[in-house]
């Protein structure tokens, strides 16, 4: 069951026929060359989550070292991990969910800015027991979760909160980073928070049928998924790495449109997990959600203030003790953001290319 287990990190793969025409057949992701400019990007899960696989694209084709770059991809146990690694100063550059970032930045203070960010939440609740089908059956029940108070924790709290019941107090959780799949395919728990791609990969490795219990667009519609964040200190010391960092992920997460190019993607997900057939089907999966922005920020208004709204909703509901904290002033779009950086970098693009 190797698809679950994280795995190690593989030799980059040369960019061979996996251009799109803007890259150039030499490029690789060979050593950095010594003016490359060096950033540390922490991504969410051990292993990491198929939907950073355009970071993993980047670095192996070659755009990275295009836009003059030399990128440290750095796992971490959860996405909020990632973003208190930010805080901390222990990396440039984070993916980690939009709810708990707004609340970190609501509650705490943290200078944290959201520079680009991916809109579609897809997150789904599964049940490995045909029976225990319904919001109220989950009472009780161990679930699959990343960390306390991580993104697959916070989804859980808005997938359960239609029927009452609250995370930790009325369902135990199981900290399992991005291995809850394997949990649930082993027999250890019967429920799991679980992204699309997740299901295929369960349902083929035990021989059932996964049960959705219930997913987030239908609890909680319209909400954000994700941000990249940076510290507001590296913005201000090291924007235009950043700007070169948007503009290599744009043009890599518009190569994941590619149906073309499908086949060295799959071969350059190794790193998240993913078997070259199960990279296919996610591909797919995602790309039919636009799940991945296109040359645009990702940072939609209306969605960004829904799962701040939500999150304001979850600290009056717990007088504090989750969410944002009511005595705190919740944090507008405006102050969460910063668009300039993808700006910018659409605009290198298009000199560049």
């Amino acid at each position: 069951m190797r698809y679950f287990k994280p795995s190690r990190f593989k030799k980059p793969i040369a960019a061979t026929a996996v251009g799109l025409g803007m890259l150039a057949v030499a490029l690789s992701s060979g050593t950095a060359s010594a003016q490359d400019q060096k950033v540390t990007f922490a991504l969410p899960g051990v292993p990491p989550i198929f939907g950073s696989v355009y970071a993993f694209v980047a670095r192996d084709a070659g755009i990275y070292k295009k836009y003059g770059l030399d990128v440290d991809l750095r796992p971490m146990n959860s996405g909020v991990g990632a973003a208190r690694a930010v805080v901390a100063g222990d990396v440039d550059l984070s993916m980690s969910p939009t709810p708990p970032v707004a609340v970190m930045v609501s509650n705490a203070g943290v200078p944290l800015k959201a520079i680009s960010g991916m809109e579609i939440n897809d997150w789904m609740l599964g049940s490995m027991d045909p029976t225990m089908n319904t919001c109220e059956s989950v009472k009780g029940q161990a679930v699959g979760v990343d960390s306390p108070r991580g993104a697959r924790w916070i989804q859980l709290a808005n997938m359960i909160r239609p029927c009452k019941l609250i995370p930790d107090k009325d369902v135990p959780t199981v900290n399992l980073s991005t291995n809850v799949g394997a949990a649930m395919v082993s027999g250890q728990i019967n429920f799991g928070v679980l992204h699309s791609d997740d299901i295929p990969v369960i349902e083929r490795e035990s021989g059932k049928k996964l049960t959705i219990v219930a997913r987030v667009e239908e609890t909680s519609p319209g909400s954000h998924y994700v941000v990249l964040v940076s510290n507001k200190k590296v913005i201000a010391e090291r924007r235009d790495a950043l700007v070169r960092m948007a503009a290599a992920h744009i043009e890599a997460m518009n190569m994941l449109y590619d149906e073309k190019q499908w086949p060295a993607i799959a071969r350059m997900a190794a790193p998240t997990g993913r078997s070259i057939d199960d990279s296919l089907a996610a591909l797919k999966i995602f790309t039919d959600l636009n799940y991945w922005p296109r040359n645009d920020a990702g940072l939609d208004k209306t969605r960004m203030e829904k799962a701040i709204a939500i999150q304001t909703g979850v600290g009056k509901r717990t007088k504090g003790k989750a969410g944002i904290n009511p005595e705190k002033t919740p944090v507008s779009h405006a102050d969460l953001i910063d668009p300039t950086i993808v700006e910018d970098a659409l605009k290198l693009i298009a000199k560049t290319n």
